[in-house]
Formats: C-alpha cells, sequence, structure tokens
C-alpha cells in the first residue's frame, strides 16, 4: 500500500477518501479499503501521524512494512523542510484482533492542528445551476387560498420547467387567521354587506381584506372577467360598420368593406388574447374564478364570451365567409349559453339566496341578450326553431327582469343611486330582439316594430338625463355598455330599410356616429390606464373579501362593557326589589 503525500496526511481517523474520478486522487492509486485524508493547517513545526496498517498474515512481511512506512514518513518530513522535528523510530502498539481500519499515533509532546476536511467536488461557481437552486425563494402564502390545489399545479410545472425548489414562507398570526377566512364561498348576502358602488367593487370602510392592499397581487389574479367586455364593444362595431356598408339607407356615405374586416380581425385577436389570459387564471386560481361566479354581478359576465363569438359569427367579413357558416358552429355557441341559463334562471325561480327581487341588476341583461343575439345567428343560417326557442326563452324572462328592476324593489341592493353606463343594456335586448323577430318572421312587421320603438324611447330615456352621466370613474366594464348603442344604431338602419325617409336616415347616422365616438373614447382611456397610468387592472377586491364578517376589536370591547353594565343594573335592580 502506498502512502500518500504529507500534505494529504489526515488528523482525523475516520473519513472516506474521495472517489477515483474525484480531482484529489492521485493518478494510478487504487484502494481496496476505504481511507480519507484532511490537511492540516501547517505540516511545518507540528507533529503528524504515523498510520498503523493492520499485520498481515506474515510476521516476517509485517515487520518489513513497518520499517518501509517509518523510513517513508521519516523522508516526507524530511523534503518538508524540517529533517530535525523528524520523530524517532517507535516500535508499533500492539494491534487488536480484528481491527481493519486506519489508526494514527502522534507524539505527546507535540502540538497537532486538527483541520475540517476538504470537501471534494469541483467548486461552485456564483452562476451556475447549483447555486441557483440552493438559492432559496419565497413566496406569500396568502394568495395560496386562491390557487388551483393551493398552488400544486404551478409547483409541479416550475419543477417541470427546471426552476429551484420554491421554499415557502409561513406568515405570522394575522396571515394564517385571514387565509382560514376564505376557506368557504361567501354567500350573496355577504357580497352585500362587504361591497358597495354600481359594481359592488368597492370595499366598505368597516370592511378588511384578506390579501394586502398595500401590494399588486399578481396579474392572473387581478385580471376579472370583465375583460370580455372589450370583445362585444369591438365586434359589435365590426357588425354595425358591415351593415353600414352594404344597407341601403347608408349607401351615401360610401363606407368600405374593409373597415369591417379590419375590426373583425381586432376582434378575433383580442378574443383569443382574453381567452387565453383567463383560461390561464382559470387553471391557476381556480379559486378566484368560483368567487367571481359567486359574485352578484360578475356572474353576468360569464355569457359575455359566448356573446362575443356571436357577434363575430354575424359579423363575419363576406370576403372571409365565402360559403355559408356550417349550422354546427350555432349549436356549439348556444350550448354553453343554455347549460348557464338553465343554472341562472333556476335560482332566480327557486328563490333563496339567489333570486331575482334579490339580485337583479342592470348587468343581468347580458344573461338574456344572449338569448336574442343567439335567435338572430341561426335565423341567419337558416334554422327555424332553435332559434324560436332561444326567442321565447329571452322575451319571457325580460319581460320579468324589466319589471324587477324597472319598479326599483327595496330588495334590490345592487341598483345603484347614480346613474351609470350599466343602464344601457336596458336597450340592449329589445334592439337586438326586434332584429332576431324580423329575421326569423322574414319582414320588419308590427313585432318587431314594437321591440324597436321600446329600445328608441329607452334610449331617449337615458340621453336626456344628462346629470345621470356625472360622477362615475372608469371601469373595464363600460365596454360592455357600449354594444347596446351600436345594437340600437344597426337595429335603426333596419328599420330605415324598411320606412324610408329623411327622419329615419338622419337617426340612423346620429346613432352610428354616437355609438362609433363613444367605442372610440373608450378605447383611448383604455390605452391610457393601461400604458399612461398603468392601472387598467388594479387589484380587484370583490374576491378578497371575508367569508363572514368578524367584528372589530373597539365594538367587542362595548359589546362587553354593555353586557356587563347591564348585568350589574339588573343586579341592582334585584337586589333593590330584594330591599
Amino acid at each position: 500500500m502506498q502512502v500518500p503525500p504529507l500534505d494529504r496526511v489526515p488528523c482525523r481517523s475516520e473519513v472516506v477518501f474521495p472517489p477515483l474520478d474525484s480531482p484529489f486522487q492521485a493518478p494510478g492509486y487504487r484502494s481496496v479499503q476505504p481511507v480519507s485524508i484532511s490537511l492540516p493547517a501547517s505540516p511545518i513545526g507540528f507533529g503528524f501521524g504515523v498510520p498503523v496498517i493492520p499485520a498481515p498474515a506474515n510476521a516476517a512481511a509485517a515487520d518489513s512494512d513497518d520499517d518501509g512506512l517509518r523510513r517513508q514518513a521519516l523522508q516526507a518530513n524530511a523534503a518538508a523542510g524540517d529533517p530535525q522535528q523528524a520523530p524517532a523510530p517507535t516500535p508499533p502498539p500492539a494491534r487488536e484482533n480484528g481491527g481493519g481500519g486506519v489508526r494514527f499515533m502522534h507524539q505527546p509532546d507535540k502540538l497537532v492542528f486538527r483541520s475540517q476536511p476538504i470537501p471534494g467536488g469541483q467548486p461552485q461557481r456564483a452562476g451556475s445551476r447549483a447555486a441557483r437552486a440552493c438559492r432559496a425563494i419565497s413566496r406569500d402564502r396568502r394568495y395560496d387560498t386562491f390557487k388551483t390545489f393551493s398552488g400544486k399545479l404551478e409547483r409541479q410545472l416550475t419543477h417541470l420547467a427546471g426552476a429551484p425548489e420554491v421554499q415557502e414562507v409561513r406568515g405570522d398570526d394575522a396571515v394564517d387567521a385571514a387565509t382560514s377566512r376564505t376557506t368557504s364561498m361567501p354567500k350573496v348576502d355577504r357580497f352585500f354587506a362587504a361591497l358597495e358602488g354600481p359594481e359592488l367593487d368597492k370595499l366598505k370602510t368597516s370592511e378588511e381584506l384578506v390579501l394586502p392592499s398595500d401590494k399588486t397581487w399578481p396579474f392572473l389574479l387581478r385580471f376579472p372577467v370583465s375583460a370580455f367586455g372589450i370583445c362585444l364593444g369591438v365586434s359589435s362595431q365590426a357588425i354595425l360598420w358591415k351593415t353600414i356598408a352594404s344597407s341601403s339607407p347608408t349607401t351615401f356615405l360610401h363606407v368600405s368593406h374593409k373597415v369591417n374586416l379590419v375590426l373583425w380581425c381586432i376582434s378575433v385577436l383580442l378574443m383569443c388574447a382574453i381567452t387565453a389570459v383567463y383560461a390561464l387564471k382559470l387553471a391557476f386560481f381556480f379559486e378566484a374564478v368560483r368567487r367571481e361566479y359567486y359574485h352578484p354581478i360578475r356572474v353576468n359576465f360569464f355569457f359575455a364570451p359566448w356573446i362575443a363569438c356571436l357577434f363575430l359569427a354575424i359579423g363575419v367579413p363576406p370576403s372571409v365567409a365565402t360559403e355559408p357558416l356550417p349550422r354546427w358552429l350555432w349549436y356549439a355557441l348556444m350550448a354553453p349559453v343554455l347549460f348557464m341559463e338553465l343554472k341562472i334562471y333556476g335560482q332566480w325561480m327557486s328563490g333563496g339566496q339567489r333570486r331575482l327581487s334579490k339580485v337583479a341588476n342592470p348587468s343581468n341583461h347580458l344573461s338574456v341578450v344572449g338569448n336574442f343575439v343567439g335567435a338572430l345567428l341561426g335565423a341567419n343560417m337558416g334554422l327555424r326553431e332553435g332559434p324560436v326557442f332561444f326567442f321565447s326563452v329571452g322575451l319571457a324572462h325580460y319581460s320579468v327582469l324589466f319589471v324587477t328592476l324597472y319598479q326599483r324593489l327595496p330588495t334590490n341592493e345592487t341598483l345603484p343611486k347614480e346613474l351609470h353606463p350599466v343602464f344601457f343594456l336596458f336597450v340592449a335586448a329589445p334592439s337586438v330582439a326586434s332584429m332576431a323577430w324580423a329575421k326569423i318572421t322574414g319582414e320588419f312587421g308590427y313585432g318587431p316594430r314594437v321591440a324597436y320603438f321600446i329600445a328608441m324611447f329607452l334610449y331617449a330615456s337615458l340621453a336626456v338625463r344628462i346629470n345621470f352621466f356625472r360622477g362615475f370613474r372608469f371601469s373595464l366594464a363600460w365596454w360592455a355598455y357600449t354594444f347596446p348603442m351600436t345594437g340600437a344604431a344597426i337595429a335603426s338602419i333596419r328599420y330605415s330599410t324598411e320606412v324610408d325617409n329623411t327622419f329615419t336616415k338622419a337617426l340612423c347616422v346620429a346613432l352610428s356616429v354616437i355609438a362609433v365616438l363613444t367605442v372610440t373614447a373608450l378605447f383611448v382611456t383604455t390605452l391610457v390606464h393601461a400604458f399612461v397610468l398603468r392601472k387598467l387592472f388594479p387589484n380587484d377586491i370583490c374576491i378578497a373579501i371575508t367569508d363572514h364578517k368578524m367584528k372589530p376589536i373597539m365594538e367587542l370591547h362595548e359589546s362587553h362593557g354593555e353586557d356587563s353594565s347591564t348585568n350589574s343594573n339588573d343586579i341592582e335592580t334585584g337586589a333593590g326589589g330584594k330591599q
């Protein structure tokens, strides 16, 4: 057995040699038994150990091996520059039977420095993958409640992408208590009690959030379902410009079909982008999507993507749709609408927390107008029974909803005091219903005209009240309130085709200009909030309320104080009675 150089003489008794492919292994060295080596701080001026090897079977061979080891150790010590400190040859101590490890002898009169072993392998660089993996990344656990499976899916995808492990940082007791209050879904009454405003998007001063209000939340958590209103506004404009370019009352404007093509392409891109982002939110923050569904106003915006797809099918440019659209497309788009209507309308009728008299608000028109848009598309495709069915369902529920909202019932807590652009949704259903009815019957007769006149009266009743348009702030949901104005303009063009005179032509042109200017102004405002102010998607407070109201500490003390004072008064009264 070869003795390693002096700089590898160990100062510890039982460690393991580096592997054969380690850079610390001497070339050509082979070891039968694992041995470890440690370097002392300095081999000069200090004693060093002499290794003692177990005795072989032949005693003579053992003596020669011991002499050879001692000679090599003395030569190594002399080569280190301190031959005077070479110890005198000492006989090896008695060996224990069965001892197979390496033992070290040290001179008792010399100070021995014992160092720690040097780890094997290449040193890690600061930018290496191992170094990056060793750095722990902390994350805020307060968002875990809104994540799909408490963030398990996100961690699995992160692991598959080769990212380092994410170290969970546990919050304090206050964070854990806030997270525990989001384990159950808030009821409708809870939304009414915690939020205020036309869209129930403002937190009351007496409430608290379960997420930090001083930090910007993740983008997907801030992305609302009302963003699909942008698709409604732009796709309805594509239908308007297609109608202007192809209708006889507006031929004097000489509008090209290229405008319809450009707007339709923009609508398709917006629809794909917004759908992809919200699909990611559905995958990573499913609990946040559930809270939007249980929100009494946000639930109606779940009809918006399907209505936008119906608009895209109606406003498809002639250069794109060289052949009639397939009928299976209508069934594919109307099936989700039917399933959601069975759920929503069933809740309206069955009562409970989500009865219509409790949750009725102007945004409920989104859940009704889809029936008329679907009936219009089906009639354009040549279908008969399906469009009549959805038109009947929409007519029945619009009548009930219109009466409920028009009466302003005291139980209708979501209807705001100030006028909001959401009130223009009153115009959407009768406008689209008049065009659908005319397409089903084949003529713009008395039935379609009745619906059209109702829409014009509601439009005028809102337009003359200028004060109703003051004092409200920008909201992304405004986009959903622009397509009713576009629908009224399209219905006016359709009516002007039947009743061709100067008044009807002026009316359809005026309403078209108002609709275009409104969408343009809203588009510019959206760009300003997105790229200049950078607050297009603020923290979505609607989904971050507690599932139950927590009494403040002061109220608890006051209530305890009142109870104690009442008890004392009762005691005094009882004592007085006894006297």
